[in-house]
């Protein structure tokens, strides 16, 4: 495997083969996704090495002193043999990342292989393709929490300390002394406990930066703005805590405390900065000085780090371990946002060059990320890709479809009478020949009543098993909320009804199964799920003026979903899941039905912060389609737009309101500009009504729903691991 190395004598960087390290006991093998640089201890780090013998012993005193002393107990010769040789050896560099567990040590129940965890150490999280860590330095990752971001864990867990330290109070108001990755994580974590933040760093930059996140206000220390910030925010008394996350030989930042702090105020160092604390200044106020311990309880306790030797929570709340978790849990939650800060995200194997950017002032960051290769060494199965496995579907040996008299009602059942299903469905059904609108099942009896009114049902109840059982009924409708979708769709299913279910079929790969399982043990693959898009007639009116392909074709999706109203059931990710979850299957259908294939990979990005994602699909003829869907985006710009490329001709959908297709110099628009935009449930309804009637086949064959169900889970799997997914059938 590849890992980052440093020679402290020369100066080097280099990027070694190394060996794979075991996975001992008490800890775990993690495949590093994304390691974090301290663009602060780091850089210090590395600029030192590059320094002369006499400015490594100028920047390091305490280890001169450690010399002198081995010459007084060894004598010089043995000192400098020792000095030497551990200057001219390689050392790590590195202590924040997030991977995928490759390997679970003996004595270690909390996590199992394929989890995702953010690790800490400095001689645990290095910036290696691998890493062993032991079980107090790594946490779980929350669920939707992309790996990217997880990988801040340690350097939050680093500025979390130092608020602990601060003892920080709802409504007080506290000075942050420089803005890197530290100080603005410790802003945002003071804002988001109910504290107003002033900032102070030279870099305009950075100040903008930790306004846009929530400080009050933030200026150059030198500059008046700060002290007159101060001032008004708590009518002259200053301020209830001073952060430290300064680093450099300048006096100023523990002077600019003195100044700014009210009397009795606390005084917190966290970074490495010069504290040649003015006497008069700090005994009149009699400040409380204090320093922060890195990551928190346990820091430098070999028997904590080590061995596992967890403090009892009754008398240390707040361990690494803790703080690394609760700093996890703020950003999956949106309390902290990590993803302004990324200024650049590297490949890793352009580390080295990245090192010399930063050094040389090339590349100006608050925080970089190294992106690792999902295998890069071929050793072992690799947990940060794997495979996502598409159900097969195995259909019993079920009897014909009925076929009904063109002259005989097709009865339906609807389960859920909600928005989508009383403006997009019923109102087609309602006045469609042929259709009988028999029973409304909702939970409240209220709704059911309403819908019964509105649209003419035979019956309404709240009660679904009397629905499945009556046999006149021939095709039940779900249209409930996302997380029951399954499971209703596997009850009628098993009760032999023909069942229309609205995107998504399914949240997990364990209710997809489930639902494959109704149909091999019923017999009865009577499904279709609500994907209309691909019976809009603009589209099927430009596929047809494209034609034929001969060669792969490269489709892009831009789907402007906007933000959602506060309240909405749809933001329950814990119960609903993703957006994207929700509705990403219409757009992966469609992109399927214009290449004429299912997806054979997957590979998701977000975008920190919020929902927005780009989705990469691979097709088996090398196709490719990529989904943009964003929320960010402006609200008059149309929702969905298409472009579909190739053999030389492009076609484009534009909002299902135009299509155009090009045909090297010709052009084709659509005739039709219709006043209301037709996504084509009309159509698809009619194809369903039509195949209950006749025991035809359904409108879209069950395999391809399956694979497109099983591709939407697939974004969730890339999204955590930081990699492609490849989708395999199961056998």
């Amino acid at each position: 495997m590849k890992q980052v190395v440093q020679n402290y004598k020369s100066g080097e960087l280099a990027l070694l083969d190394v060996p794979v390290p075991g996975c001992k006991p008490g800890g775990v093998l993690v495949r590093t996704a994304y390691s974090l640089i301290s663009t602060g201890t780091e850089l210090m780090k590395v600029s030192e090495a590059g320094m002369s013998m006499l400015g490594k012993a100028r920047s390091r005193p305490d280890q001169v002193a450690k010399v002198v002393q081995s010459v007084a107990t060894n004598g010089v010769p043995a000192t400098y043999r020792k000095v030497m040789g551990k200057l001219d050896s390689y050392t790590p560099l590195g202590y924040s990342l997030c991977g995928v567990v490759e390997q679970v040590g003996a004595g270690v129940d909390d996590v199992k292989v394929g989890d995702l965890v953010a690790c800490a150490g400095n001689e645990h999280a290095l910036h290696a393709e691998l890493n062993w860590v032991p079980k107090n330095l790594y946490a779980p990752v929350p669920d939707g929490l992309a790996p990217r971001d997880a990988a801040f864990g340690t350097v939050g867990s680093i500025a979390m300390q130092g608020v602990r330290q601060g003892e920080s109070r709802l409504g007080e108001v506290a000075l942050v002394i420089g803005l890197g990755l530290i100080g603005q994580l410790v802003a945002q974590l003071l804002t988001a406990s109910g504290v107003r933040v002033v900032g102070a760093d030279p870099d305009p930059a950075r100040c903008e930066l930790a306004e846009r996140l929530g400080a009050a206000a933030c200026g150059d220390p030198a500059s008046p703005a700060v002290e007159s910030a101060v001032a008004e925010l708590t009518d002259g008394h200053g301020v209830d805590q001073v952060y430290l996350a300064a680093g450099g030989g300048s006096n100023q930042p523990v002077e600019l405390a003195a100044r700014l702090c009210r009397d009795r105020g606390r005084v917190v160092d966290i970074g490495k900065c010069r504290l040649d604390l003015p006497w008069n200044a700090y005994y009149e106020k009699e400040l409380d000085v204090r320093f922060s311990r890195s990551y928190g309880p346990g820091r430098y306790d070999p028997e904590y780090e080590l061995e596992g030797r967890d403090y009892p929570i009754g008398y240390v709340r707040w361990t690494e371990r803790r703080n690394l978790a609760c700093f996890l849990d703020l950003v999956a939650r949106g309390r902290v946002d990590v993803g302004p800060l990324i200024s650049h995200t590297a490949a890793f194997d352009d580390a080295v060059e990245t090192y010399r950017r930063l050094e040389d002032g090339e590349l100006k960051a608050v925080a970089v990320l190294f992106r690792y290769p999902e295998q890069a060494d071929g050793a072992g199965a690799s947990a940060a890709a794997p495979t996502v496995s598409v159900p097969a579907v195995r259909r019993g040996g079920r009897a014909s479809a009925p076929v009904r008299s063109a002259r005989t009602p097709v009865r339906l059942a609807f389960v859920g009478a909600g928005n989508y299903a009383s403006s997009m469905l019923l109102p087609h059904l309602a006045r469609r020949d042929g259709v009988e609108l028999s029973t409304v099942v909702t939970t409240t009896a209220l709704s059911a009543a309403n819908a019964q009114r509105k649209f003419g049902f035979a019956g309404a109840t709240t009660d679904l098993d009397a629905v499945l059982g009556d046999e006149s009924v021939d095709a039940v409708f779900v249209v409930t909320r996302h997380s029951s979708h399954a499971d209703l769709t596997r009850k009628a299913l098993l009760a032999g009804k023909a069942v229309f279910v609205e995107k998504p079929l399914a949240l997990t790969g364990e209710e997809l199964t489930g639902v494959l399982a109704a149909v091999e043990e019923s017999g009865n693959d009577r499904l279709q799920v609500g994907f209309n898009r691909r019976f809009a007639p603009l589209l099927r009116q430009a596929e047809q003026r494209f034609g034929p392909r001969t060669g792969p074709a490269s489709l892009r999706y831009l789907v402007n979903a906007g933000r959602l109203d506060q309240g909405s059931w749809y933001l329950r990710q814990d119960t609903e899941g993703s957006r994207f979850a929700g509705e990403g299957g219409h757009f992966i259908d469609t992109a399927s039905r214009l290449l004429g294939a299912d997806p054979v990979s997957v590979y998701a990005v977000a975008a920190s912060g919020n929902e927005d994602l780009q989705v990469l699909l691979g097709y088996p003829d090398g196709s490719t389609a990529t989904i943009g869907y964003v929320t960010t985006g402006a609200a008059g710009f149309p929702k969905e737009t298409l472009d579909l490329v190739a053999d030389g001709k492009v076609l484009q959908l534009d909002d299902f309101v135009r299509t155009s297709v090009y045909d090297g110099r010709k052009r084709w628009v659509s005739s039709r500009l219709p006043k209301a935009r037709d996504k084509g449930q009309s159509a698809e309804l009619a194809a369903f009504v039509r195949a209950v009637r006749t025991g035809g086949p359904m409108p879209v064959p069950l395999e391809s729903l399956v694979a497109t169900t099983a591709a939407t889970l697939a974004v969730r799997a890339s999204l955590a691991c930081g990699a492609p997914v490849p989708l395999a059938e199961a056998r």
